[in-house]
């Protein structure tokens, strides 16, 4: 028997747009091509998403962009 504490609630497409400021459609468009994981549930293949799996995608997004913050993005002439 699982224990309810150990069923975390899972985000819709719409709660995961609105937590991450961006377009349902994106959402599912992310889904599709692999870069945010959704599981699909029941007969209509609904999506849901896993917190844990959301802020895993939030921190890998986090470090790339401070990853592009420290590469040098053009080089100056000195004339």
């Amino acid at each position: 028997m699982v224990d309810d504490r150990q069923i975390r609630p899972m985000l819709t497409v719409r709660e995961v747009a609105d937590l991450l400021h961006i377009h349902t459609n994106t959402v599912r468009r992310w889904s599709d091509q692999g870069v945010l994981r959704a599981y699909r549930i029941a007969h209509r293949g609904d999506r849901r998403f896993r917190r844990e799996d959301v802020a895993h995608f939030l921190a890998e997004l986090n470090f790339e962009g401070e990853e592009r913050q420290e590469t040098p993005t053009s080089t100056s002439k000195q004339v």
